[in-house]
């Protein structure tokens, strides 16, 4: 994003600075440098070649337009209309000035290159650097080593790979599932809590065998039949502290060498949805194992309601 949003002053700039080269205004300014640019400088630049074949020297650029979409085609010129008054035409470097002069053409933009979320969130958040060492006063990088995530949510898929050690141990210390009637915590009167012990052992069944006994309901010391149905709690545990062993390290979490615990919202009441009891004592639960463990914590919680006034505040 830094190099896109440089290239665009850069743009402006020159276009301001030098009135006499000014180019057609119906060209995005980003694909007037792009042409300027010799190919050297093209390849340098993460923006600048997007869009454009150096083999069949042909560019794919986005039109706005007015009118019929007959008159867009032409020779050597392919045009692909969408909805709105807009098109992606592909056409010859040296015919853009040419076709921005047509009289229903309204502007010519240069695509830009798409990233996923996860690796711009990344990067905008400095989680990257952090995790690198390369942030001033912190030489060595910070891993989540030495600290426990909780996360108060819709329980987890224990099997998955980035919440599992090397040796395919868990990392998850605690879970505590709200809605399984049988074993609660000390001094909690609800739902089933599953040590790390017992979770290896259902790890050892392997995956498929593992399912299939949860879904069966089979009552077996080794079988763990809590679940993430909605896949929520997965997701955010896997922001917050996936290690990566399911990308080969690519979509690393943020805390990716902290140990875990796990509480999944819920009652045992059928077709209940998890309340703020549910919450406050999730939290409570959360908080003693840390103080047990003798290791701090942070604790994700992503679910919430819009109770309350919505009123602005004067």
């Amino acid at each position: 994003m830094r190099c896109l949003y440089l290239e665009k002053i850069w743009a402006d700039t020159f276009f301001c600075e030098n009135e006499g080269l000014m180019p057609d205004q119906k060209i995005d300014n980003l694909l007037n440098l792009a042409m300027e640019a010799t190919p050297q400088e093209r390849t340098k630049s993460e923006n600048l070649n997007v869009g454009f074949d150096p083999e069949t020297k042909l560019w794919d650029v986005i039109v706005k337009y007015s009118g019929p979409e007959g008159g867009l085609a032409g020779n050597g010129i392919q045009v692909v209309p969408l909805l709105g008054g807009y098109a992606v035409v592909t056409l010859p470097e040296t015919e853009i000035d040419a076709y921005s002069d047509r009289e229903q053409i309204e502007f010519i933009e240069k695509p830009k290159r798409l990233y996923f979320e996860t690796f711009q969130a990344r990067e905008a958040s400095c989680i990257s650097e952090v995790q690198r060492g390369s942030v001033a006063g912190i030489p060595s990088g910070l891993t989540g080593k030495g600290v426990l995530v909780g996360v108060v949510d819709s329980g987890v898929d224990f099997f998955h790979p980035d919440f599992r050690n090397e040796d395919g141990s868990s990392r998850i210390l605690r879970l505590w599932d709200q809605s399984l009637d049988g074993n609660p915590p000390e001094g909690y009167t609800t739902g089933t809590e599953y040590t790390k012990e017992e979770i290896d052992k259902a790890l050892a069944l392997g995956e498929t065998e593992g399912r299939r006994l949860a879904a069966l309901h089979i009552e077996e010391a080794s079988v763990i039949p809590s679940r993430d149905l909605s896949g929520h709690g997965t997701a955010v545990l896997g922001i917050a502290a996936g290690n990566g062993r399911a990308s080969d390290g690519v979509n690393r979490g943020v805390a990716y060498e902290s140990d875990l615990l796990v509480v999944k919202m819920g009652n045992v009441r059928e077709n209940s949805f998890p309340r703020t009891t549910e919450l406050m004592e999730g939290i409570d639960y959360l908080v003693r194992q840390a103080v047990k463990i003798g290791k701090p914590i942070a604790i994700n919680i992503s679910f919430g309601n819009n109770y309350g006034s919505h009123e602005p505040y004067n």
